[in-house]
């Protein structure tokens, strides 16, 4: 019997996760349709309504990204959340929503949204981020590029990615009993979540915040850094990529290339 209701959770939260997914690309889809008028030296251009002008709407978009790009590289971890949770009912523990631990998950998320709105609408004020393309300047990409790189071959990514593939483990030395505790493992998941990728995400400044295909390679690759055996390959593949990117921008900003 325990098994049927295990497995009958697993397609539940799955088939919920998935959901959430696409409700979120599909806003976001929506999103790049919708435009607002903005006055320049050379007559009125249409730019994304989002693009870093309306700052409560560049939040929410950043939002709304984030759980479009993150909830399915975290569904390895909520659906185990979901069995252990479970497991213990029958054992005569208490149940929590998985809702809840979901819940904690994305407000890590949010908080990391807010900083990233800002940093748009400043970057948008200090014309330092294209309105059109919604992109940095080249030199400023290539740049981004060349962090990210080093960033991927640190200590602190790789101790936050650790805790990001182990779903078990962080459970059974995190576990928390009841709605609060559910919701500070999930904020305590997500806060390693951000720590590994914030700097990926950083990157969509690079060839565009709205850039729905670039969007889907950094979740894409995102989630390989999470189930792929080869950890430590993936993050020097991704280091090096990176880095080798941003010195071909630079150089070629510079007019060298």
């Amino acid at each position: 019997m325990i098994e049927k209701i295990l497995r009958r959770d697993r397609i539940l939260v799955g088939a919920a996760l998935g959901t959430l997914t696409l409700l979120a690309w599909i806003y976001m889809i929506q999103m790049k349709t919708e435009t607002v008028a903005l006055g320049g030296p050379t007559g009125l251009h249409k730019i994304m309504s989002c693009c870093g002008v309306n700052f409560p709407l560049t939040f929410w978009m950043w939002t709304v990204m984030m759980a479009g790009m993150m909830i399915p590289s975290a569904a390895p971890m909520i659906l185990t959340f979901a069995t252990v949770n479970r497991k213990r009912q029958e054992n005569d523990g208490p149940y929590v929503p998985t809702a809840v631990f979901l819940g904690g998950y994305l407000a890590a998320w949010t908080a990391f949204s807010v900083f990233a709105a800002f940093a748009q609408w400043a970057l948008f004020h200090t014309s330092l981020l294209n309105p059109i393309e919604q992109a940095v300047t080249p030199w400023l990409g290539g740049s981004l590029f060349i962090l990210a790189g080093f960033f991927q071959l640190t200590r602190f990514k790789d101790a936050c990615l650790t805790q990001c593939r182990s779903p078990l483990d962080f459970l059974t030395t995190d576990w928390r009993e009841g709605f609060r505790g559910a919701f500070v493992m999930g904020w305590r998941h997500g806060l390693f979540c951000v720590g590994c990728c914030w700097m990926l995400m950083v990157l969509l400044f690079v060839a565009g915040v709205m850039n729905l295909v670039w969007v889907a390679v950094i979740a894409f690759f995102v989630l390989a850094e999470k189930i792929l055996p080869r950890r430590r390959w993936t993050i020097w593949m991704g280091g090096g990529l990176c880095f080798a990117a941003g010195m071909a921008m630079i150089l070629k900003a510079f007019r060298i290339i």
